[in-house]
């Protein structure tokens, strides 16, 4: 009975000191997010200048999208015509004869593409030429003659750059040429005063034709251009000029 006593007397201290002990422990155990969380704040409703200035930039945002469509939709009505058909005129620089200057000279022009490849396609060029040259002085007193010549080229044309109002090209055409420089109307050869020989020769061009948009189907085309001819056995290797025309499309790929 005494050591009943004893035993009680030791351990219901030990008994009060563990349920004091164990509480600080528990928070002792505890997570930092538990014990440190903050508190959720409601978010804070517009006011009417934020909500007036969210408004306005999802309006410039739809009107840049409607204003991007509209583009690729026009770009893809206008360049996605098969074929084409061009016609105007040109002025160039030709000299000639071999000892003779150069001469400015005016032209017609019209031609024909058909775009088989997307944007590369196959083109049939026409074009004619008009000069008086200044010869020699001679026993003959023919000092202007008339002269003209005529080509027909063929070659590939491929657009380069494609925009809703403009296009940039590149065209490279080869062919043949009819020269005509009888000396007066009496057909007196062309070298007695300075002239090429009347005949035909190789012709070859190149050109960047520039187009400006007046509707889907419908532009204004200037090409500047290299063409290069070999009248009388030599080469021409400096006629530099442009042609300018309206340009028609139509089909479809």
């Amino acid at each position: 009975m005494h050591h009943s006593k004893r035993f009680g007397c030791q351990v219901y201290p030990l008994i009060f000191l563990i349920v004091l002990a164990v509480p600080g422990l528990i928070a002792q155990n505890s997570t930092p997010s538990d014990s440190q969380a903050p508190a959720q704040t409601p978010s804070q409703p517009e006011n009417p200048q934020q909500n007036q200035v969210r408004l306005a930039q999802e309006a410039q945002a739809r009107i840049r999208a409607r204003r991007q469509r509209r583009k690729q939709q026009i770009v893809q009505d206008t360049y996605s015509h098969k074929f084409e058909v061009y016609g105007g005129g040109g002025y160039t620089r030709f000299r000639p004869g071999g000892a003779l200057q150069h001469i400015n000279e005016s032209a017609w022009n019209g031609g024909f593409t058909d775009y088989r490849w997307g944007r590369l396609g196959i083109t049939g060029d026409l074009r004619g030429y008009y000069g008086t040259a200044f010869t020699y002085t001679g026993p003959y007193n023919i000092f202007k003659p008339s002269i003209s010549q005529y080509t027909f080229m063929v070659g590939p044309q491929y657009r380069f750059v494609r925009r809703e109002h403009w296009a940039i090209g590149g065209q490279v055409l080869v062919g043949g040429a009819k020269g005509n420089f009888t000396a007066n109307g009496a057909g007196l050869p062309g070298p007695f005063v300075g002239l090429w020989n009347t005949g035909t020769s190789v012709s070859f061009a190149a050109g960047v034709p520039i187009d400006y948009n007046i509707g889907p189907a419908l532009a204004f085309r200037i090409q500047p251009g290299y063409w290069l001819t070999t009248f009388g056995s030599t080469t021409q290797l400096k006629n530099l000029g442009f042609t300018s025309g309206i340009v028609y499309r139509f089909g479809r790929q």
